[in-house]
């Protein structure tokens, strides 16, 4: 990567820039894993809850997926006096807002279901430009330490969204959560505009329409690396995300708890992954700009893919927070770790955002695949028999991880 900067920040600055990635984290730990599944069955029967949420959330990646490369790739070119990258975040940030008050007060599934792609969109704006800032600011003898901050920010936005949901969405005050996510998610964005300050690009290559489409193909010929990471996360987040979008509607049939139990259990349980994750997080990113990225990723996956299995024996409340904890420490050090890798590969330093939006829908694009796959699977195999959907798709959720973390061992251009 070219145009790597060269003078290392304080901690303080590390945090200050990666503040903002709480807020991104917080709203989709509240959303994704707590409050989305459990308003989904405010509109649709029960026997349909599998189809209707993975419409959701595949809609929503939908358009993570289209609209991260653009806005990064806007950013990497934007010649605003406020900065590169900070317009887009705080335009983003703003216009979630209407989105949020939108499901808050959603009467039907379409107006919800629209509503929720609006803060899809938005936060997408504000999240690809903002990962820009990173390789915008950090050395390269850096980026495993910003990651572990980063990694840090983003479990404890999950923690502390997956907590609080829960407990409002148990208490029947559900509503209270959307105001709390705009009030979090417009904080954060403070921050980046009070304590990040940005160069403004002096000027842009002019813009034709045909180069500006082909500069969003990454030739795996020529970069073989960036094409495995993409390939590798991308397998890995089919498994994570198989698991996470349908843990809620796993612990409420086999643990045969109460719907508003059912989303408190949730909450605490991804509060305790996230937790163990944290921990890890914050010390593996350091320690991977000493002895190398890959090892720390694989070594990171297949301890999730042997965690998943403890899921295929439907086990109790108190198994579920243990397996929680060794979940949670295999993607802490996976999480933090796999985000320095990317920026070691990247194709280039001048279009760092919008690479890392292409990157990013390794991210999104198993959103979209997991519910898609997995809804259709679980209610079918319930069918046949009671949970047995459960153990059909997380037995898949395995397997795709642990070939991602095998297939990691293919980049040759980083340790």
């Amino acid at each position: 990567m070219d145009q790597t900067p060269a003078r290392p920040l304080s901690l303080a600055q590390l945090i200050w820039l990666a503040v903002f990635w709480f807020g991104v984290s917080f709203t989709w730990g509240a959303l994704l894993t707590v409050v989305v599944p459990s308003e989904v069955l405010r509109f649709v029967p029960e026997a349909q809850k599998g189809l209707y949420l993975g419409l959701l959330f595949a809609g929503g990646a939908v358009i993570a997926m289209v609209v991260s490369p653009v806005a990064g790739a806007l950013s990497d070119r934007s010649t605003l006096p406020f900065g590169r990258r900070r317009p887009f975040v705080v335009a983003g940030a703003l216009l979630a807002v209407p989105g949020l008050l939108g499901m808050r007060y959603a009467p039907t599934y379409t107006t919800f279901a629209a509503a929720l792609l609006w803060v899809q969109l938005t936060v997408n704006v504000a999240a690809s430009a903002f990962n820009g800032l990173i390789p915008d600011k950090i050395p390269a003898g850096q980026r495993g330490a910003m990651s572990g901050v980063m990694g840090g920010m983003m479990m404890g936005g999950t923690i502390a969204a997956a907590l609080l949901s829960g407990r409002l969405v148990g208490q029947g005050v559900t509503g209270a959560i959307y105001w709390i996510i705009a009030a979090v998610l417009l904080a954060c964005m403070t921050v980046v505009v009070w304590k990040v300050r940005e160069t403004p690009l002096r000027d842009a290559p002019p813009f034709a329409l045909p180069a500006f489409l082909r500069s969003f193909w990454v030739d795996p010929r020529r970069y073989p690396d960036f094409a495995w990471l993409f390939a590798t996360r991308g397998l890995v987040m089919l498994g994570f995300y198989t698991i996470i979008t349908f843990l809620q509607f796993f612990i409420h049939d086999t643990l045969h708890l109460s719907r508003p139990e059912a989303a408190q259990a949730t909450g605490t349980i991804s509060a305790v992954v996230i937790a163990a994750g944290a921990l890890v997080a914050m010390a593996a990113g350091p320690a991977s700009d000493l002895i190398g990225r890959k090892g720390i990723v694989s070594t990171a996956g297949m301890f999730l893919a042997f965690t998943g299995v403890g899921l295929l024996f439907q086990p109790s409340f108190h198994a579920l927070l243990w397996i929680g904890v060794l979940f949670g420490i295999g993607y802490g050090a996976y999480a933090s770790v796999d985000w320095a890798l990317a920026i070691d590969v990247l194709p280039s330093g001048q279009s760092a955002a919008k690479d890392l939006g292409i990157w990013a829908i390794a991210n999104t694009l198993p959103q979209v695949l997991a519910p898609v796959i997995g809804g259709p699977l679980l209610d079918v195999f319930n069918r046949t028999a009671p949970n047995a959907g459960y153990s059909v798709i997380f037995s898949l959720a395995i397997v795709e991880v642990a070939l991602g973390s095998v297939f990691i061992w293919k980049i040759k251009g980083t340790r």
